[in-house]
């Protein structure tokens, strides 16, 4: 783990594109500012912990998940192609009603 002293204002590069910066200090609370790219996912620990607690039980409560996603491969091989038109393009599907 790497241990940094920073003041107020003062700033943290993490890459080329992640910027923490200290703006404030009152006692043991420290308020930060993250600048970071959209695609990057920026959470408390407590939150991405309920996040991963979240995602483990759906994982979970699917039973035979992993199963037919395996299976899915199969399944559309098997299917029978759709009906073509007389010039040769397909068929528009009728909805479901």
């Amino acid at each position: 783990m790497l241990v940094l002293t920073r003041r107020i204002g003062e700033r943290l590069r993490i890459g080329a594109d992640i910027e923490l910066v200290v703006l404030d200090v009152r006692g043991r609370d420290v308020r930060l500012g993250v600048s970071a790219p959209s695609d990057v996912a920026i959470h408390r620990e407590e939150i991405y912990l309920k996040i991963q607690d979240n995602n483990r039980a759906a994982a979970l409560g699917q039973p035979g998940l992993t199963d037919a996603l395996a299976r899915a491969p199969r399944e559309l091989r098997r299917r029978k192609p759709e009906p073509r038109a007389k010039d040769g393009t397909q068929c528009a599907r009728r909805s479901a009603r």
